[in-house]
């Protein structure tokens, strides 16, 4: 039986105790969580864990108040293909305290799958003017690496050797990158759009200012190729290795392994 689908048939005090391991120890901390009930001083409970017995997934929500409208800290996984593989299905961290963007919405209030099913422009506008990149609503909390610390640890435990996921957007690739993953599927794309963002390349031929995703100087961070290629520019050049435009790479992590894979050399995000 594939590891999540067996720690779900446990009881719930059994499945919490060990998927508390995917919550990083510092946002009990931060928000004042107490990392054995799920509360808060008042007895709230702000820590929720869906893992229904007989699924192979579980997702866990944290929030800092119950009437929050997002999560501080959102993560899901399920079980890979074999016992020795686990999906790292998605991550979603945000600072409450910061300002909301409302790219998951379009202008209708219909789910735009954070940009990527449907776009809500102006609200693209304002996250890219502060500092935002593709698919965030607010600002993160800086905890990737605390975030695959914990991957890697519950992995160990049941001896899982490959963290897998696929990196929605370009510059969560080149994040993933370095925290040690490579690639399944994807490198030769993302080693192609960097060349292609080079002067005089494709790519930096089309920063030419026409949307505001489109700057000149963009090619220089990880964040501005990101807004471009999110823009679309991958898929309007004439490329045998881009042809099919963007599309989230396959990236794994060999548990306790970590590999150096660099598409963009020396970037500054």
């Amino acid at each position: 039986m594939p590891w999540l689908k067996r720690i779900n048939s446990m009881s719930q005090s059994q499945k919490e105790g060990l998927y508390r391991l995917l919550i990083p120890p510092s946002l009990f901390r931060r928000f004042q969580i107490n990392p054995l009930t799920f509360t808060d001083y008042e007895g709230n409970r702000l820590v929720r864990f869906y893992c229904p017995e007989r699924e192979e997934t579980v997702m866990i929500e944290v929030k800092r108040k119950l009437d929050d409208p997002d999560p501080v800290y959102s993560i899901q996984a399920s079980d890979g293909p074999d016992f020795t593989q686990v999906n790292w299905d998605f991550l979603i961290v945000n600072d409450p305290d910061s300002e909301r963007f409302n790219i998951d919405v379009d202008e209708q209030g219909r789910d735009t799958m954070w940009g990527r099913a449907s776009r809500n422009l102006p609200e693209e506008i304002k996250a890219l003017e502060a500092g935002m990149a593709p698919g965030q609503v607010r600002k993160g909390l800086g905890l990737t690496r605390e975030v695959i610390t914990g991957l890697e640890y519950f992995a160990k435990i049941l001896d899982i050797k490959t963290i897998s996921l696929e990196a929605l957007f370009y510059h969560n690739a080149i994040v993933y990158e370095r925290c040690g993953f490579t690639y399944f599927e994807g490198f030769k794309r993302m080693t192609r759009i960097h060349q292609a963002f080079q002067p005089g390349g494709k790519l930096f031929r089309l920063l030419d200012g026409s949307t505001p995703f489109r700057q000149t100087g963009f090619e220089k961070t990880v964040r501005g190729r990101s807004w471009a290629v999110h823009d679309g520019v991958v898929s309007e050049i004439d490329d045998e290795v881009l042809d099919e435009g963007w599309y989230s790479p396959k990236m794994y992590l060999l548990v306790g392994q970590p590999r150096t894979a660099t598409t963009f050399p020396d970037a500054v995000y």
